[in-house]
């Protein structure tokens, strides 16, 4: 008889391999005889906190919608699998803070400030307090590998700020490959029972306007500024049959950044497991996918299509000129010297 503590490790096993298999085993790759860590964290039942319905309040007065005149004509407000997609002008944010509002809900953020990356924190927070998720309670979760330098800054009430340490890597496509791991990490250990909702976010942006409970949904991805207006021939999806990144030619519906997701946290701690995941497939095939964790993102959201896609009005770029499309700047990355902070 083969006991109890034998058999869970071989069905561990048995299933990583499986997952290598199909993955992979479209292309023209041969399985290898490769065995990944199977963490007991995957196998783990998270108890999230009871779910919230949304109530409407009983009287709330505002302009008729006409559905002749709809207030954006000049973008995509709808996927083809009817999930909205986010711009200033095809939401009322007073309806919606009367729905959000009486749940009492914590969103949660998370942030990594690795290396020199941890001087952009006091910049990022500062305009976090000013335009995200007001009248909301806020957990900050920054994780870092230099705690001494972060600097302390002024929050609101109801907001915190929590600093979770990550050991040292040798370069920055480690860092991004392992941030998925991390997060996942924290959400089945701590943030599970913390927070509602979990957007991962890049330190080095700021943000220039209201971002609010618009962005909630189960998941939500956000379009590349520099990808929202050009063929999916352009995207620069990861186009190797041997990644477990792969997307062919044909195919892909918008080009998500790395820089912003969330979403449910049992969403995100789904979503950040299967990624997590795909990137070992490919390290055990010796691949690194062409953007690291971004391209493991974007194959995933075309399986998985999210419910909600933000426009890059929340993921914009400091460097790039507004277009006319672009009513409002949310949330931008800040100009600096890429070669510079990640030596």
């Amino acid at each position: 008889m083969i006991s109890r503590k034998v058999v869970g490790p071989l069905v561990c096993l048995f299933a990583v391999t499986a997952f290598i298999w199909i993955t992979v085993g479209n292309g023209k790759v041969h399985y290898l005889p490769y065995y990944l860590p199977c963490p007991e964290i995957f196998s783990m039942k998270l108890q999230y906190t009871e779910e919230k319905l949304i109530q409407l309040f009983p009287q709330l007065f505002y302009q008729q919608p006409r559905v002749l005149a709809p207030k954006r004509q000049d973008v995509l407000t709808v996927t083809p699998w009817l999930a909205p997609i986010v711009w200033e002008g095809t939401f009322n944010s007073e309806i919606l803070d009367g729905a959000y509002r009486p749940l009492n809900l914590t969103i949660g953020v998370t942030a990594f400030a690795v290396g020199k990356y941890t001087r952009f924190v006091g910049r990022f927070l500062e305009s976090a307090e000013k335009h995200f998720m007001k009248g909301y309670r806020v957990n900050y979760y920054i994780f870092t590998d230099n705690a001494e330098t972060i600097p302390d800054v002024q929050l609101q009430p109801g907001r915190r700020f929590v600093i979770v340490p990550i050991k040292k890597y040798s370069s920055w496509q480690e860092i991004s490959m392992r941030r998925m791991e991390a997060i996942n990490k924290h959400i089945a250990e701590t943030s599970h029972q913390e927070v509602d909702y979990l957007f991962c976010l890049d330190i080095d942006m700021v943000f220039y306007n209201a971002w609010g409970p618009e962005t909630l949904g189960d998941m939500v991805a956000a379009i590349h500024p520099g990808y929202f207006n050009v063929p999916r021939s352009q995207f620069p999806y990861e186009r190797r049959r041997s990644s477990a990144a792969y997307i062919p030619d044909k195919e892909g519906d918008f080009y998500y950044g790395g820089a912003v997701f969330g979403g449910l946290v049992q969403k995100v701690y789904e979503f950040t497991k299967t990624c997590h995941m795909t990137i070992l497939t490919d390290k055990a095939n010796g691949i690194m996918a062409a953007w690291q964790e971004e391209s493991h993102l974007n194959r995933h959201f075309l399986s998985h299509k999210p419910s909600k896609v933000l426009s890059p009005e929340y993921i914009w770029d400091d460097r790039k000129p507004k277009t006319p499309e672009i009513h409002l700047i949310r949330f931008s990355t800040v100009e600096k010297n890429y070669k510079e902070i990640r030596d």
